[in-house]
Parts: structure tokens; C-alpha cells; sequence
């Protein structure tokens, strides 16, 4: 299971079942909370009518005053109130009013006067000193249709003379209880959502910087070029960095050990030649000789100039992960420096070259290492054409890239050899000495190449050989 999928199960499961949790211990508790606020504002209501009912019951009017016509009136009354979205259009408090021996006085639904309501909770507890209050069901079987029910004392001095109940409906309370558990159930459920989107979202970029270090670990055991990927910061700026070091260092000590193995292999033959030829320099030789042999150890000497040179640029170019800086370069500026340089070769072996760069055609590169590569093209194009030989450089634009043509006259490259070609050290005899070269250029050439995003193709065509350099546009 991938890391990403494990990372969210787990947030889900957390996040997931602490707000279920929450959500669900906060619903269960807006019913009696409304229900406690409500009792509340019921003791308050109980306590005023009772000091509003005194006199009347100390007196014992209560009958004969205005209270049952304005119960009967408060009764029938409409609020038409909006309270917070709930409509409502009635009232729906019960008032009634009991002597000190609990028998009702007075009843706002006119149902209950004359009856004996000293066994109930409300009006035996007050009568009591004690704080009345009960929950009743108008329907045994419905749990939905309970009263509830406080009561206040009504005094006379510090006697109690009688009990004044405020009663209400705990149904008319459903549309508030409702209401609330309606917006937070949206509340909640959307900050659940909201706390899993965040956490698929971590999962996620948390997933996608592994994949870019991991796809970056892999490309390099591979021995591809591949630069760093860039973290967001943090943690995993750090996790990239520390591989980007342990890479510098395993390749560098790598690459070392392979290139003291190359280089000492490589300098075993013209270091025999050059002893081979120093030994015999010291016995009497005719003057032929010896100039053959001193003329052979400079020879090798300027190969094992050339094949050291050409090792350091191919290990500064193996090592780079990519170009350190980028700059338009005109090729035909580029193109017509590297014929200048090679004038005299040219002119010596009467070459015709023919060149067609339009001057506007530019190449996206550093220019050292692009100069570098289309010289050892050269190089060995002007190895390999015959004298009076025809060497042509031509370049367009072709499906987004630029196409560098290197055309040579000359024998075909033979078949066996056309796929070794750009192998380190590998090289072809030239045609008018039969020596080899280092056998470094075309590899080099390679890897500038592959550092500018471009593509290599060496191949026979009519008449010669012909290098294909393909270099992305200059964007």
C-alpha cells in the first residue's frame, strides 16, 4: 500500500473519529442545554408572577380580580416573532396558582381550579421550602410530549401562601433544538471534511516529495544525469540535501577508483614507448635512428598530453548533474571561429568546406563546453576526409530543436564499429597515419551533448559520414 494511502488512513481514522466524537457529544448535549436555559427563564417567570400575585392571594380575590380574564387573554395571544429563523405564532406557557393547601385557584386553561395538586413534585416541594419542579408526560406513551413544570413560592412574610406554576412544553422547544443541531451538524461536518481535505492534501505533497527523491535515488544508481528535486523546505529540504551529499560522495569516490584504473591502463603504452625508445637512446644509433626515436617519444609525449587533457574535460562533464550557466550562443559566430582555428589543416590538405548557418540560428548552452564538442566533431571529421576532401557544416530548425549537420567525405565507418564509436577509449584508426586516438573525443561529445538535452547520431550517408547534433530551442 503506498505511503500516501497509509499516511491518510491513519489522519482519516484520527481526525475521523475525534470529530464523530465531538460532534456527536456536543449534539447529544444542545437538548438539554436548551432545556436547562428554558428552566431558567421559567424560575425567573414563576418568581416575578409570584410577587406580581401576592396581594391577590393574601387577600383572597383572586377569583374576583382581573387574573382569569387576562390569563384567558394572554391565552389567545399570536407574537408572530422570528426568533433566529424559527416562527413563533402562539403562546404556549400554562399558569396556574394553588392555595397553601395545594388546591388550584386559578388556571390559566381554565381546566384544573378546584383541583387538589398538592401530590405534584412542583407544588408539594415549594409548599415544602424546597425548589419545585417536575417533567411530566401529557401521554404516557409518548416520550416526545412531556411538560415541563416550575414552581415559586408565594409568601406572606416568611409564610408560604400559596405556589404559582409556570409550565411549558418541551415539544415547543424542538425547532430551536433542531435548528442548532442542523447547523452544527453542517459545521461540524464540514470541518471534518475540511480536516481530511488538508490531511489527503499533506498525504499527498508528503507522497509526492518521496517520489521525487526516490525517482532521484533511482535515476542515479542508474548512472543518469538528474538534478536535485526542490522541497517545499522544512524537513525534506534537508532529507534531499543529505542525498544529494551522500551522492557527491559515493560517485566521487567511485569515479575516482574507475578513473585511476582507465588512466593507469591507458598510460601503459606510450609510457613503455617512451622508455622502450630512451633505453636504446642511450647505445650508439646512426643520426636516422635517433631521430626516429626522439621524434617517437614526442609523439607519445603529446598523446599523454592529449589523453590527460581530454580525461580532466570528460571528468568535469561526467560529474555535472547539470549546465552551470545558460546563454544564447550564435552558432555561425561559433562555427565560423572553430574553421578559423583549423585554417591550417585545412589548407594544408586543400579541403573544400562549405558552411550554411543562418546567422540568426542560436544555440542554448554554456559555450565553453558547446565550443568544445563541435571542435572534437570536427576534429575528427578533418581526421577522416581524404585531401581535397569535402567537409560541410550545415544547420536548421527542425520539430522544435536545432539540427546541426557535420558532413565528411571518406571512407564508411564500418559496421561493427558504428554502435562503439562514442565508447570511452574506443577509436578507429586515421586513414593517413594508422594511429588511433585517445578515443575520448566522441564520448565527450556525448555527454555535452546529453547535458544540453540534446541527442548524438553518428552514420554513414552517401558519399561519407555525417554527425547529427540535435540541441533543444532557446526558449
Amino acid at each position: 500500500m503506498p505511503i500516501a494511502i497509509r499516511i491518510f488512513l491513519v489522519y482519516f481514522l484520527f481526525v475521523g473519529l475525534s470529530g464523530w466524537f465531538v460532534l456527536s457529544t456536543v449534539m447529544d448535549e444542545i437538548r438539554p442545554g436548551v432545556r436547562q436555559s428554558t428552566e431558567e427563564t421559567l424560575v425567573d417567570t414563576a418568581n416575578l408572577l409570584a410577587e406580581v400575585l401576592r396581594e391577590d392571594v393574601q387577600a383572597g380575590k383572586l377569583n374576583q380580580s382581573r387574573w382569569p380574564e387576562l390569563l384567558k387573554a394572554y391565552g389567545v395571544r399570536s407574537p408572530s416573532a422570528d426568533i433566529w429563523g424559527v416562527q413563533k405564532t402562539q403562546v404556549n406557557h400554562r399558569i396556574y396558582v394553588t392555595d397553601d393547601k395545594g388546591i388550584v385557584l386559578l388556571d390559566s386553561t381554565g381546566q384544573a381550579v378546584g383541583e387538589d395538586y398538592s401530590r405534584w413534585n412542583d407544588v408539594y416541594r415549594t409548599l415544602h421550602g424546597e425548589y419545585g419542579a417536575r417533567s411530566t408526560r401529557e401521554n404516557p406513551d409518548d416520550p416526545e410530549s412531556s411538560v415541563m413544570y416550575v414552581a415559586a413560592p408565594i409568601k406572606d412574610g416568611k409564610r408560604i401562601i400559596g405556589v404559582v406554576t409556570v409550565a411549558k412544553p418541551n415539544q415547543t422547544l424542538q425547532p430551536y433544538i433542531e435548528r442548532s443541531q442542523r447547523r452544527l451538524s453542517w459545521l461540524g461536518y464540514g470541518l471534518i471534511g475540511l480536516g481530511l481535505l488538508v490531511g489527503a492534501i499533506l498525504s499527498w505533497w508528503l507522497s509526492s516529495s518521496l517520489r521525487q527523491l526516490t525517482r532521484y535515488a533511482q535515476a542515479v544508481s542508474e548512472g543518469q544525469r538528474a538534478a536535485l528535486p526542490r522541497m517545499p523546505g522544512g524537513e525534506m529540504t534537508q532529507l534531499a540535501l543529505a542525498v544529494e551529499r551522500m551522492r557527491t560522495e559515493l560517485e566521487g569516490k567511485a569515479y575516482v577508483e574507475r578513473y585511476v584504473h582507465t588512466l593507469t591502463h591507458e598510460l601503459k603504452s606510450p609510457l613503455a614507448a617512451i622508455r622502450g625508445a630512451a633505453e636504446l637512446l642511450d647505445e650508439d644509433l646512426p643520426d636516422a635512428s635517433r631521430k626516429r626515436f626522439i621524434a617517437n617519444i614526442s609523439q607519445e609525449s603529446t598523446r599523454l598530453q592529449q589523453l590527460i587533457e581530454r580525461l580532466l574535460h570528460l571528468a568535469q562533464v561526467e560529474q555535472m548533474q547539470r549546465l552551470e550557466e545558460r546563454s544564447q550562443v550564435p552558432l555561425a559566430e561559433l562555427v565560423d571561429s572553430l574553421i578559423q582555428a583549423q585554417a591550417p589543416a585545412i589548407e594544408q590538405a586543400s579541403l573544400r568546406v562549405e558552411i550554411t548557418v543562418a546567422p540568426d540560428v542560436c544555440l542554448l548552452g554554456e559555450r565553453f563546453l558547446l565550443r568544445q564538442a563541435l571542435a572534437n566533431i570536427l576534429d575528427n571529421a578533418l581526421a577522416f576526409v581524404p585531401d581535397q576532401g569535402l567537409i560541410s557544416i550545415k544547420a536548421e530548425y527542425a520539430h522544435q530543436a536545432v539540427l546541426i549537420r557535420f558532413f565528411n567525405q571518406g571512407e564508411a565507418i564500418p559496421d561493427y564499429a558504428l554502435e562503439r564509436l562514442t565508447e570511452r577509449f574506443y577509436s578507429l584508426p586515421r586513414p593517413q597515419t594508422g594511429r588511433k586516438s585517445t578515443g575520448l573525443g566522441l564520448n565527450f561529445v556525448e555527454e555535452v551533448i546529453a547535458l544540453h538535452g540534446g541527442h548524438l547520431h553518428i552514420g554513414n550517408v552517401e558519399g561519407g559520414v555525417e554527425v547529427r547534433v540535435e540541441l533543444p530551442l532557446p526558449v
